[in-house]
């Protein structure tokens, strides 16, 4: 019965090894396997191929929007140019590996309805993901703002580091980094879109002459477009802001470009400080009075009081 074993053993692997060794010298197989392979290849290279094609058209297309003479906004196109670029890279790679699995004789039939049923309970699963996404889609789209934007949203405010269809990145000029998911973003607060105001108090004794301040004032304002190219509006002196019993204070405003008022107000305080010293404008600063009374004004009160 051994004997009988080994024999039968023997021949399932004499059986085996002739049908192994059948298959490899098959020309048709091995011919078969290289035009897939070439397919495989050719399918990678072209999807390659259009993709870069592709992003080079959309970035010339951009790059012509941004420069002819309807003055798109150059942020927004950006943007935009850098959706549509991953738009499309996920698309053709998605049709490149459809391909690839039926050039391997892969029934995908089967494969893209299942997919489909997976994408509707992955979208039910998933709400605030697919929030996210279409928010972060329609911030873009709506060019609410941009990155390089200077924003505030809800508590954080900074610059935009990054916009994406999931999250949206600000830095805080401190250095922080606050990520938010984009079906949070509600509240906006963009200051980069238009002009800002840069806004200058100026503290004055009581004892000075405001009409003559005011004047000076005046003389001063007429030479800062001419200093600063950020103020696009001469600047305004909108009077007397307030008054304390030291001092009067007086307020300046200039239209700068966006986000320049805060760099223009401090250098205006310092040249503004500069110019009144030299014309003699005091600027208040607290005053101690000491009243000292003789011994014998003392005596002489206690004696009234008696």
């Amino acid at each position: 019965m051994k004997k009988a074993l080994e024999t039968e053993m023997g021949i399932s692997w004499a059986s085996l090894y002739r049908e192994v060794k059948g298959k490899l010298m098959d020309e048709e197989m091995w011919i078969s396997l290289g035009f897939i392979f070439m397919k495989i290849v050719l399918i990678i290279i072209a999807a390659y191929i259009i993709v870069i094609v592709t992003r080079l058209l959309i970035r010339k297309t951009f790059s012509v929007r941004i420069r002819g003479p309807l003055k798109y906004n150059e942020r927004r196109q950006q943007t935009l140019s850098k959706l549509l670029e991953n738009v499309v890279a996920y698309v053709v790679y998605f049709i490149a590996i459809i391909a690839v699995l039926s050039a391997i004789k892969i029934d995908i039939t089967g494969l893209i309805a299942g997919a489909g049923v997976l994408g509707l309970a992955v979208g039910f699963g998933a709400q605030n993901l697919v929030r996210d996404v279409i928010t972060g889609f329609f911030i873009i789209f709506e060019d609410q703002f941009s990155v390089g934007d200077y924003v505030r949203i809800g508590q954080a405010e900074g610059t935009v580091e990054e916009i994406g269809l999931r999250t949206t990145k600000v830095k805080a000029w401190t250095g922080e980094l606050f990520i938010f998911p984009n079906g949070t973003v509600t509240d906006i607060v963009n200051f980069s879109i238009h002009n800002s105001i840069a806004v200058v108090d100026v503290n004055i004794s009581n004892e000075s002459d405001i009409a003559k301040v005011e004047s000076l004032i005046m003389e001063f304002l007429g030479t800062l477009q001419d200093r600063y190219e950020q103020i696009i509006k001469p600047a305004e002196l909108l009077g007397v802001q307030s008054l304390t019993t030291t001092e009067v204070v007086m307020r300046i405003t200039a239209e700068t470009l966006p986000m320049q008022h805060f760099a223009v107000a401090r250098s205006v305080r310092r040249d503004l400080k500069e110019f009144l010293d030299r014309r003699g404008v005091e600027i208040p600063y607290p005053r101690m009075v000491m009243v000292q009374r003789s011994p014998e004004a003392s005596g002489s009160a206690a004696i009234a009081k008696k």
